[in-house]
């Protein structure tokens, strides 16, 4: 893990960790509160062991959480469950420009080119864009036995650091629409990963584009 990560795992942890104090800013000079919608939504999750861990299908702390609050699928209906929702998915998303994918029996991936989510260099999600993601949160709601991860991506131009930020920002911000569009908080996680995981060759302006994206990774719920 590069130190650049390292240290933006140490800054998500500590943000994580102060949530805990309270859920809202205050300004210096009118002492008026303002909802953090960031700290509310619970989405900044460790970027470091627990991200990679999501992903690589470990227990990152949700499964005993999710599982309380919506309950867990027996195994045996896992692929039943998750055939469903990838088919909601795929009528839902058609022609848009999302591709939907489905990498394992209880994992669906969601790939969203940057280029039609957000301006470029910019992490609010384009206006035009909202309505597809208040369709995947209609599917993610009415699926709730499921985790989701958030996760995004850049291609290699700029530095290291600048990169693995706005990764992270373009995450939170499709985490936030998610949220706000009625998706339980506690089911999502959102990291950025910056450069380090291309998908084509950076050598070239086509790669470049297919390496900016941000991936949503709907994983089941299951009992163990």
């Amino acid at each position: 893990m590069s130190k650049t990560l390292i240290r933006r795992s140490a800054i998500a942890l500590a943000f994580s960790a102060s949530m805990g104090a309270g859920c809202a800013t205050t300004d210096p000079t009118t002492g008026e509160q303002t909802p953090n919608r960031m700290a509310t939504g619970a989405i900044i999750g460790a970027i470091g062991g627990a991200a990679t861990g999501a992903m690589a299908g470990g227990d990152d702390g949700r499964n005993a959480a999710v599982g309380a609050v919506v309950g867990a699928i027996a195994g045996g209906a896992v692929g039943a469950y998750m055939d469903r929702q990838e088919r909601a998915l795929r009528e839902q998303l058609a022609g848009t420009g999302v591709a939907v994918e489905r990498v394992a029996a209880d994992q669906i991936r969601l790939v969203m080119p940057s280029d039609i989510t957000f301006d470029t260099a910019a992490a609010t999600v384009r206006g035009q864009f909202l309505p597809i993601l208040m369709d995947v949160s209609s599917v993610l709601e009415a699926n709730p036995s499921t985790m989701i991860d958030v996760i995004g991506h850049a291609d290699s131009r700029g530095s290291e650091a600048y990169n693995l930020d706005l990764s992270e920002r373009r995450a939170f911000a499709v985490s936030s629409v998610l949220i706000q569009n009625g998706v339980q908080r506690e089911r999502i996680l959102a990291y950025g990963r910056g450069e380090l995981e291309p998908i084509a060759d950076n050598a070239t302006a086509q790669g470049q584009q297919l390496n900016r994206r941000v991936e949503i990774r709907v994983r089941a719920v299951s009992q163990s």
